[in-house]
């Protein structure tokens, strides 16, 4: 079943590249404080880099102009991908974290899992926004296509922020 506005972020374990390497990032540490959190079906794919990632970058300072503490980026990829897409988008820069859900087990428990084989997209992520305070979803959209980006994008969160 997918996640609804007024569920709790589920439990789970996320992958980002640290000073010595992959370290673990808790779910627990998303739920606190406001935090906009978006979800694409893989770094480096077309939709995902020319605009859901952009749109996120170019408003970042106005998300925490209205209150959200942190931006966050979910990928069915490992944390090396995740990293390097980080940086080549500028969402380092942006002071957005990009984290890895390597094993989509985050993406599974949100109900958001999707199979595209004929893209050679295997058990990725829907693309997704939310709004999260202190770990409960107070807004949430999810695209109907992968090659979507409206709802999803970061000037549509922000309206809801």
């Amino acid at each position: 079943m997918t996640i609804t506005v007024g569920d709790t972020l589920p439990k789970g374990k996320l992958l980002r590249v640290g000073a010595n390497g992959p370290e673990a990032v808790d779910t627990s540490d998303l739920a606190q404080g406001r935090v906009a959190l978006f979800g694409v079906p893989g770094a480096f794919t077309g939709t995902c880099t020319n605009a859901h990632m952009p749109s996120f970058v170019r408003n970042a300072d106005a998300f925490r102009g209205k209150g959200v503490d942190r931006i966050v980026c979910l990928t069915v990829n490992d944390p090396f991908v995740a990293d390097v897409w980080a940086k080549a988008t500028g969402a380092d820069t942006a002071r957005i974290e990009v984290l890895a859900d390597a094993d989509g087990s985050l993406t599974r428990a949100l109900g958001l899992n999707f199979d595209a084989p004929a893209a050679g997209l295997q058990g990725r992520c829907k693309r997704f926004a939310a709004l999260l305070n202190n770990g409960v979803f107070e807004a949430f959209e999810v695209e109907d296509s992968p090659g979507q980006c409206s709802v999803s994008a970061g000037e549509a969160l922000l309206e809801k922020a």
